[in-house]
């Protein structure tokens, strides 16, 4: 399984983005699914988990309100709609899948298939 990010690019300040994470051959409908993303010289954080059973969503405090995580299961995609991006915001997103656990910390260490990581910079 070898998720596959897409949308990442250069924004400004107050602009919007929208990733989006595909596992060609299998069906992510079927797993938990997480965006993370990292800066040079900081622990890769994450930034928006969904479960598959009961479908719970986690966001990262500061992120809360702007980013929002989606299914759409007829695509078997998963997508982060990023909004009022701010500078911050800015690093490498990525997109990780793990078997269904029923909840989510939204940490690395829980999931375990990853992506190779698409940049995203906010600035002016």
């Amino acid at each position: 399984l070898q998720p596959v990010e897409s949308g990442g690019g250069l924004v400004q300040p107050g602009g919007s983005l929208r990733l989006s994470c595909s596992a060609p051959g299998y069906m992510l409908a079927t797993y938990d699914v997480g965006w993370f993303r990292q800066v040079p010289g900081k622990e890769r954080e994450g930034v928006s988990c969904a479960t598959r059973v009961g479908g719970m969503t986690t966001y990262l405090e500061s992120v809360k309100g702007r980013l929002t995580i989606f299914r759409d299961n007829a695509k078997n995609t998963v997508y982060l709609q990023m909004n009022s991006l701010k500078v911050e915001d800015t690093g490498v997103y990525y997109c990780a899948v793990a078997p269904p656990l029923g909840q989510t910390s939204c940490r690395p260490i829980e999931f375990t298939y990853w992506g190779q990581g698409i940049q995203v910079t906010v600035s002016s």
